[in-house]
């Protein structure tokens, strides 16, 4: 017998093509019974029953082909070759069944044919319009791919309807009803009506602080935080610390502006101090330019002059060049904008109006530069389920730029008004 030839030694009577799909039978049959109490492998079946078929055995190969379109879908991401073959015979040989188009859905997806992915998730919906995942992917494809906001938006809420037990289904809705701008009153009703599964993920849980702080309910913000132990996940690097930061902050402001100036100084004190139950420490060199000139402001209000001029000069300090802000760790444009107020305060006006004329030459330079998103980038500003356009994001940001420096010049101008 030659190297490498299996049959050789088998009589010519006998179809060796017969022993190896017998033999394959066999090993999936006991493959499926050793799973037991877990769930079959659906793609397992579907090979059986395409075995079955090619054996000549069309009444195991139809049972085989019902329990695969019954089996749980769970996990079930085909990508080989050889899957797409099975799976297209399946839906000619049962064409009730709706679960081999969303397998096939799921094959293609990974393949990046997008449009041949939607015809088979839509094909599978019209046959069973129950299954939540199957809206829930049309949803990405429609937006991510296909460029149709409002059809995935559909699709999606579609998805949680058909099952309001699933928390990462509405993370993903309220995150694309952020993308498609609706109010934080009405993101914030729908987290409130489902607060048992917002409370089940830190994302979710941390939305839902944000809009508290976006709706002025600081002291609500705050106390939701206090109350969470938090864990570190990757894309939520300095949320939930720059939500603490905030609230603590614009509750500081508001201290001031009732001139309760020592109370100002204690929340702004605990505001530089990061407790253990954010999950994550402070970043070495972060610039807490806001937090120090409003400390200046406070002291200042308690006539302690001094102290109130050694925060306006930490607040005056720091990196001067304004860059994109993109990912968290990036500084971001109001570090240089308070700067400049400390700066005002300290009686240094022609170094404050640089500052503030450096935020709009940097704006006016760059609003129009593109960006694309490397591969490996982390630590983007927001959660990346939903594409999202950077260069319209860097446009906004440049635009902020130049608003925050036109406001310092503003204020410089009202100064000398009131001197004349």
């Amino acid at each position: 017998m030659k190297t490498g030839d299996t049959f050789a030694s088998i009589p010519k009577e006998i179809d060796p093509y017969q022993i190896e799909l017998d033999k394959a039978i066999e090993l999936i049959t006991i493959g499926i019974s050793e799973q037991k109490d877990q769930p079959v492998y659906p793609m397992a079946l579907y090979y059986k029953a395409w075995f079955e078929a090619q054996n000549g055995d069309q009444a195991a190969s139809e049972k085989s082909l019902k329990a695969a379109a019954k089996a749980c879908p769970d996990y079930c991401f085909p990508n080989q070759a050889e899957s797409f073959i099975v799976l297209e015979w399946a839906k000619l040989k049962n064409p009730s069944d709706s679960k081999a188009p969303y397998y096939l859905g799921n094959f293609w997806y990974n393949g990046r044919q997008y449009d041949e992915a939607v015809a088979n998730w839509e094909g599978s919906a019209k046959l069973n319009d129950s299954f939540p995942t199957v809206h829930r992917n049309l949803a990405f494809a429609y937006f991510n791919k296909q460029n149709q906001p409002q059809k995935a938006l559909a699709e999606l809420v579609k998805a949680f309807s058909l099952d309001e037990t699933d928390s990462r289904i509405l993370m993903e809705l309220d995150q694309l009803y952020k993308r498609l701008g609706h109010s934080p009153e009405f993101r914030l009703a729908k987290l409130e009506k489902y607060s048992e599964l917002v409370d089940y993920r830190d994302d979710l849980y941390l939305e839902r602080i944000t809009l508290y702080n976006q709706l002025g309910q600081y002291e609500r913000a705050f106390e939701l935080i206090m109350k969470r132990k938090f864990h570190p996940w990757e894309g939520g690097e300095g949320k939930v610390t720059g939500q603490y930061v905030f609230s603590l902050t614009e509750m500081a402001k508001k201290a001031i502006k009732d001139k309760d100036f020592e109370k100002a100084i204690e929340l702004l004190e605990k505001a530089q101090v990061y407790p253990e139950n954010m999950g994550e420490g402070k970043l070495y060199g972060a610039q807490e330019n806001a937090i120090f000139y409003w400390l200046g402001n406070a002291y200042s209000g308690l006539n302690e002059n001094e102290k109130a001029s050694q925060y306006w000069e930490m607040a005056s300090s720091g990196i001067t060049e304004p860059a994109p802000a993109i990912f968290y760790n990036d500084q971001q444009p109001d570090t240089i904008f308070y700067q400049g107020l400390a700066l005002i305060k300290l009686g240094r006006i022609p170094e404050a109006k640089k500052r503030f004329q450096t935020l709009i030459d940097f704006g006016k330079t760059h609003q129009n530069d593109e960006f694309k998103l490397d591969y490996f980038a982390v630590s983007l500003p927001d959660l990346q389920i939903w594409d999202d356009d950077l260069t319209k994001r860097n446009h906004q940001n440049c635009q902020n730029l130049i608003g925050l420096g036109e406001l310092g010049l503003s204020k410089i101008q009202g100064l000398k008004s009131m001197e004349n």
